[in-house]
């Protein structure tokens, strides 16, 4: 017995309902991106350590930079259009909040290709926040505050995720003599609240000073300070300031490092920002390639917070960094059934960003790596300059983090990748199955992937069949499991190819290209039904 197509239509497959899943995501370090307003540089800041522009010299002329080189929230917005034509929906920037107006002077000196190394670097990757309330003066321009910028933002199109920093704040000791700001952290009015005095943690008297009752008495990150979660004014403090920015407008929040403070902190943050902002979507960094270590975050128990998708992405650049290397290696940390993840299909996939090596592929490894990231499932993310290759294989230290600038996104378009990435980008931009939809795998090997993507609620309805090959040479693919009849689209141009009941769709495709063919009906096909029941009882972790 079949099912009636009315009946079928009752049916829900969904991989997630969250709005915020629909945008692709453009990660800008906001002072490398464009200076947009020399005005607000600062040049002259920091007298002795100054803080901009501040070269790490390199083999062969190369070169990477610890200090400031005047990108602003203008930068970002005057480009606004060329994000969103590529197909992004999302922008995130690096932290908001007010960094030390000197460079640090302690930690291990900067070489190149160091790694936590701080000495003689500034904070204008903005990680290193003084007073989490107070706008960084390197950013805004007139007329264009942060609540100026994420609704002009907006009028473009664009939602704004925020980078924010819980766990620690500015380098707080090894300083040869205490330099201002460093390790102190000031509150809305401008009040001194903690400070580590340049003292080690070890050397911190939580108990009889009270300014040092903001940091645990152990470190954790370089030099960094280390903000104690149990204390409910560390809670307190950070739900503040972060309410504030939410408040003039963020969309979402990057949280860094949600790792080195604990679940209950978080689940007790999440409550308190959805309170005020309902359904507000966050993911977290937790620099962990295990899936087990991850998960927890994500479940509902602990805040219901997602994460960046690390445990992939070590897959993803592994296939992509290395020519014919097998789909399969992929598949093993999809995780689309009783994984680790409350939802799988709220992770954010990436395969590089500002901590780790930039992709170190070919131009047809950075568009392989771009079909798979918008065709399966997850948020997609993308570094700024992938999509020209911008600095490919580069670490922190070695030019991961340099400026991009206007000229480079003027001639961004005669970019193969820039040009491959538009095309996969605007098509998940406009086709519901590809952004939220439920995905089966038919077959994840060797240089091809075949998938499904699947999206029915209510009267929507959208079937996609994804079909990838990352190698040399053209492949016809034969598919037929699970295919249900119809006249199925290709959605990159092409005539309907029809399928009848049982059928095969002969799928061709390019080199180091992608087909991705449509059919919009309800689900109807026996088979199909089930295994989309199945994932959907299935989709997420069994919490209990």
């Amino acid at each position: 017995m079949t099912m009636a197509p009315a009946m079928a239509q009752q049916a829900e497959y969904v991989g997630t309902d969250a709005p915020f899943a629909s945008n692709a995501i453009y990660f800008v370090m906001t002072d490398r991106f464009v200076n947009g307003d020399r005005s607000n540089d600062h040049r002259d800041q920091g007298g002795a350590h100054h803080t901009f522009d501040i070269p790490v010299p390199g083999p062969n002329g190369e070169t990477a930079n610890i200090g400031y080189l005047g990108g602003d929230f203008k930068g970002v917005l005057d480009n606004a259009r060329y994000i969103r034509d590529m197909g992004f929906g999302a922008v995130w920037i690096t932290p908001i909040v007010d960094n030390p107006d000197e460079a640090f002077t302690g930690g291990d000196p900067v070489t190149w290709g160091a790694s936590l190394a701080d000495r003689g670097k500034a904070g204008y990757h903005g990680y290193w926040g003084v007073n989490f309330y107070k706008l960084d003066e390197h950013l805004p321009s007139k007329g264009l505050d942060f609540a100026q910028f994420t609704q002009k933002m907006r009028a473009q199109g664009l939602k704004t995720v925020l980078d924010i920093v819980a766990n620690h704040g500015s380098p707080s000791f090894s300083m040869p003599q205490a330099q201002p700001q460093f390790g102190q952290i000031f509150d809305k009015d401008g009040k001194l609240i903690a400070d580590h005095q340049n003292l080690r943690p070890e050397q911190l008297d939580p108990v009889q000073n009270p300014l040092h009752r903001f940091y645990h008495a152990y470190d954790d990150l370089a030099q960094l300070s280390n903000n104690d979660d149990e204390n409910p004014q560390v809670l307190d403090y950070f739900v503040g300031a972060y309410e504030k920015w939410a408040d003039q407008g963020a969309d979402a929040f990057r949280i860094d490092t949600i790792s080195h403070m604990s679940t209950d902190f978080w689940r007790q943050f999440a409550a308190r920002i959805r309170a005020k902002h309902p359904g507000f979507f966050m993911f977290g960094e937790a620099f962990d390639y295990s899936p087990d270590d991850i998960g927890q975050y994500t479940w509902t128990r602990n805040g219901g917070i997602s994460v960046l998708d690390f445990p992939l992405r070590q897959r993803v650049a592994e296939v992509f960094e290395h020519p014919h290397s097998d789909y399969a290696r992929i598949a093993e940390r999809l995780y689309l059934r009783n994984g680790p993840y409350h939802n799988p299909y709220e992770l954010v996939t990436f395969y590089d960003n500002h901590d780790m090596a930039r992709l170190n592929a070919t131009d047809d490894g950075f568009i392989d790596a771009n079909n798979w990231l918008f065709t399966a499932r997850g948020i997609p993310a993308i570094y700024y300059g992938s999509e020209i290759g911008f600095e490919r294989g580069r670490a922190e230290h070695q030019g991961n983090r340099n400026y991009f600038g206007q000229e480079r996104i003027d001639t961004a378009p005669k970019s193969r990748i820039y040009q491959q990435l538009k095309r996969i980008a605007q098509l998940r931009a406009r086709t519901p199955a590809l952004q939220r939809g439920l995905m089966l795998p038919v077959e994840l090997k060797g240089d091809h992937a075949v998938f499904y993507r699947v999206y029915q609620k209510g009267d929507e309805h959208q079937l996609a069949l994804v079909v990838l090959n990352k190698g040399d040479t053209a492949i016809d693919i034969p598919v037929s499991s699970w295919l249900q009849a119809g006249a199925w689209k290709p959605a990159l141009g092409g005539n309907s190819v029809k399928v009848g009941e049982n059928g095969t769709l002969q799928a061709h495709v390019g080199p180091h290209d992608v087909q991705v063919y449509l059919l919009d009906a309800p689900v109807t096909r026996r088979d199909l039904r089930e295994q989309l029941a199945l994932s959907m009882e299935e989709r997420g972790h069994p919490e209990r």
